[in-house]
């Protein structure tokens, strides 16, 4: 299982560069950063300091999406960051949340998904594609490497990345809904004649290394906020019951809105609807020994990456208990002598 962190860009970003720094030191493998113009600073700007700064680690927004941005331009970046630091950049894309409701717009539909997909990863990948009735290329890429991860909660979504996607990205850690998650795009997988076991499978949430369970249920309840937003797109579409699991359905019964302006932050004032049973099943919390238990059954269902979440006070010392003691756990022992 590899190790990510997942970062917002807020000012300064130095910051943000120091704190991607402190995860390379200390053994996770990628840097992932929200995409939201107008709430963060720009993530493609910080993604190449942070590159020019590291020299393993692998980066990303986590998510950008088809409505904000020409997808040729988000090749363009991407490509050009693999040029300049040698093939250590990865795209996850969604349909769009903050970036696109802030400026009143909407998500974009599966169609444009799945093709801004293949527009983005032809092109990054140093490959021609067709676009808006042409065939275009990068004539200055050679060699570059873009892997798409998709992010996804319904039904359709999950069919997608099943069907185009490199990997797939699960924004919460509850095991039971991972489980039936990565059940659909397995299956979608191999209905589309792809290899399920060929996609790579990110689980992404808060993680908070301490002892003070209700300071950490407090610092992380935001999560159950931001995934509510993706809930309540899919109620409103398919209806509270059947299209997934109740256990993600049923919590958002309380919900009255949100906020966008504290938008992923820890002490959001309306968030209340969000219970503490929530907090513990979508979140990584307690001791080294927790998170190393409730992580061992997430890689068991075949998680391949557990991405943490670390918009809270703690951030430091979570990542040094991550890189003492968790990520050793996974990483298996080689005997000097035998």
């Amino acid at each position: 299982m590899d190790f990510g962190v997942v970062l917002q860009t807020n000012p300064p970003a130095s910051r943000t560069v120091q704190l991607a720094k402190l995860a390379e030191a200390h053994g996770f493998s990628h840097v992932w950063t929200f995409d939201s113009h107008l709430l963060w600073e720009e993530p493609y700007v910080i993604h190449s300091a942070i590159l020019a700064e590291t020299r393993r680690i692998t980066v990303g927004p986590f998510v950008t999406n088809p409505a904000t941005r020409d997808w040729t331009v988000t090749a363009s970046v991407f490509a050009t960051l693999n040029e300049m630091y040698g093939n250590r950049t990865i795209c996850g894309i969604g349909r769009g949340d903050s970036a696109v409701r802030v400026t009143n717009g909407t998500p974009t539909t599966m169609a444009e998904l799945r093709e801004s997909i293949h527009v983005i990863r032809e092109l990054a990948n140093s490959r021609a594609v067709e676009y808006k009735g042409a065939t275009l290329q990068f004539p200055w890429s050679r060699g570059s490497e873009l892997d798409v991860w998709v992010a996804a909660y319904g039904p359709q979504a999950l069919k997608l990345t099943g069907e185009v996607g490199d990997g797939f990205i699960l924004q919460l850690a509850d095991p039971d809904i991972a489980a039936w998650m990565i059940r659909q795009v397995k299956d979608a997988a191999a209905a589309a004649g792809r290899d399920p076991d060929a996609i790579a499978f990110c689980v992404a949430a808060p993680m908070y290394v301490g002892d003070d369970g209700e300071h950490m249920r407090d610092q992380c309840r935001w999560f159950g906020g931001m995934v509510g937003n993706h809930v309540a797109d899919i109620v409103s579409r398919y209806g509270q019951r059947g299209a997934v699991p109740d256990e993600l359905t049923d919590y958002i019964a309380g919900r009255t809105g949100y906020d966008y302006n504290s938008h992923g932050r820890a002490g959001n004032d309306h968030v209340d609807f969000v219970p503490d049973a929530i907090v513990d099943r979508f979140c990584i919390l307690g001791t080294a020994a927790d998170h190393v238990a409730k992580l061992e059954q997430l890689r068991d269902l075949g998680v391949t990456q557990f991405a943490g979440y670390l918009q809270h006070d703690n951030k430091e010392e979570t990542m040094r208990v991550y890189g003492e003691s968790i990520i050793p756990a996974f990483r298996g022992g080689i005997a000097a002598k035998r």
